[in-house]
């Protein structure tokens, strides 16, 4: 991007102004603001009365090549609450739309505004969002706000998913307004910077699709293959290849969520991303003892969100998807829901491969058989039976001795683990080995619910931003054990009551 300014001696040298007016770094490239105006409305973060840095993510700012240690904490507080917009943002609201808990609702940006694209330092195209940073045109009833407390939980979900090895959006700053929000009580307000690939969502599809523009989907679905699926771009059957690399993300991603035990809690279809990462951290949480019918979410009342209902709610959310595309995947309808009903089919396969793949590293198999699925679930009907751990009882495993414990002498477990080590010793390698690997896989600390609420209560009770430090520093290295850590890796007595709140 070319910077120059007009004055009274002429051109100003470029290189200077850009470092006048650009100190982070920023490198903005706004190709979404390029696509007809119906994706779209133009933004305006609301002006906040004293705003306040509570936390900013050093690492993810160098890996974007962003420095912000150049500017003061005043002038970050400024920066990412919107006060102060860096030089080549154009901020904007999205419009989609989405299947709400199975309901069809026209949405949009109610209380987000996308600066802009920021091209990181290894060439990536990211959004950089603000999230509570006031109304927007389709704020529809709501303030456009957000609370400290649900901010910091996106913050700590989100960089603990990334350390865990899972496609994930990612948290830049946490700023407080100065200015309450309210909702069942009175609670300080603030503002997150979310950083992500791009937040197209199925939802912004079918907000295209129901304006009945054929020409704005297909320069929609264009956009979006050369962003995210670029090796597509040039085939004769991309959007029937898109749907298809799109499923097949997807399969994965839910995947990798329950092998860690992760629960969204609000899989609508506008909060899945396009791009295949995990996105909106709201009512989430992870799960501690294995039962498949987990709820967290206080809007969840029906269970639809349940920890073993995600894959076959993805495969629904798909379905949404692929009836957007079917305008473009053949001329005749008829012919088009053949084929994006054959490529939906495949998803179910597709998740049962990738989860077996990583049930498989989980208890240190390389090679595969065919008893290894009935081996893996065996346990987990063990694990659900005695009320086990989820976490523990795979990190367990992959230590080299088992810890004393009544559950581990039940004879049902004595019987699965003869059943384990007997497949262990048909491995090309040693029990050792193996287990190592196994602890590469299996995390020792993942954001225990009890854990969260306590560093969330640190801050906003007491301003104490300790307890977020350290349970962030123990979230960055979840695959070590290190005793200085031990009591992050605790469950709690009893979570059963354990609820979490979308904020909004």
């Amino acid at each position: 991007m070319i910077w120059k300014r007009h004055g009274r001696n002429g051109i100003v040298n470029r290189n200077s102004v850009v470092a006048e007016q650009n100190p982070v770094g920023w490198r903005f490239d706004n190709t979404y603001a390029q696509l007809p105006d119906v994706f779209f409305a133009p933004a305006k973060p609301v002006t906040v009365s004293s705003p306040r840095v509570v936390i900013l993510n050093h690492r993810l700012a160098e890996e974007l090549g962003l420095e912000l240690n150049s500017i003061s904490q005043e002038a970050a507080a400024a920066l990412f609450a919107g006060q102060d917009l860096p030089s080549g943002s154009r901020p904007i609201a999205q419009a989609y739309a989405g299947h709400q808990f199975g309901n069809f609702t026209m949405l949009g940006d109610g209380r987000a505004i996308l600066l802009g694209e920021h091209r990181s330092r290894s060439g990536q195209l990211v959004d950089i969002q603000l999230k509570g940073a006031g109304q927007t045109s389709y704020s529809r009833r709501g303030d456009g706000r957000a609370a400290l407390g649900p901010m910091l939980r996106e913050y700590i979900i989100s960089e603990a998913m990334f350390a865990l090895g899972i496609p994930t959006t990612r948290s830049l700053a946490v700023v407080t307004t100065g200015e309450p929000v309210y909702r069942e009580t009175k609670l300080p307000g603030a503002i997150l910077t979310r950083v992500a690939a791009s937040h197209i969502r199925v939802g912004t599809f079918e907000y295209t699709a129901a304006t009945q523009n054929e020409t704005n989907l297909r320069i929609l679905a264009d956009y979006t293959i050369h962003r995210h699926y670029p090796e597509l771009a040039n085939s004769p059957s991309r959007y029937s290849d898109f749907l298809r690399a799109v499923v097949d993300r997807q399969a994965a991603l839910i995947a990798q969520w329950l092998l860690v035990g992760f629960i969204h809690g609000v899989m609508n279809t506008d909060n899945m991303a396009i791009s295949g990462e995990s996105i909106d951290y709201g009512p989430c949480a992870f799960m501690n003892a294995y039962l498949p019918e987990t709820v967290f979410s206080s809007i969840d009342r029906s269970g639809r969100y349940a920890y073993g209902n995600q894959p076959a709610i993805a495969q629904w959310n798909l379905t949404r998807f692929a009836e957007t595309l079917i305008p473009l995947i053949a001329p005749e309808q008829e012919q088009a829901i053949a084929i994006a009903t054959e490529i939906l089919n495949e998803y179910p396969a597709l998740f049962e491969q990738y989860r077996l793949a990583g049930m498989r590293t989980k208890l240190g198999l390389q090679n595969a058989e065919t008893g290894d699925l009935e081996l893996a679930q065996s346990l987990l009907r063990w694990m659900q039976k005695v009320g086990a751990d989820f976490t523990k009882t795979f990190r367990d495993l992959s230590e080299t001795a088992l810890p004393i414990g009544d559950r581990y002498e039940d004879p049902d477990f004595q019987e699965w683990q003869s059943q384990w080590q007997h497949r262990l010793s048909r491995e090309n390698r040693s029990n050792d080995v193996a287990r190592a690997a196994m602890r590469g896989v299996n995390p020792a600390i993942i954001p225990r619910n009890h854990r969260v609420e306590e560093a969330l209560a640190a801050v906003q009770d007491h301003n104490d931003l300790s307890v977020l430090q350290q349970l962030l520093a123990a979230l960055a290295s979840p695959y070590e054990s290190r005793p200085d850590f031990e009591r992050y890796q605790e469950a709690p007595s009893d979570d059963g009551g354990y609820r979490t709140f979308c904020g909004t």
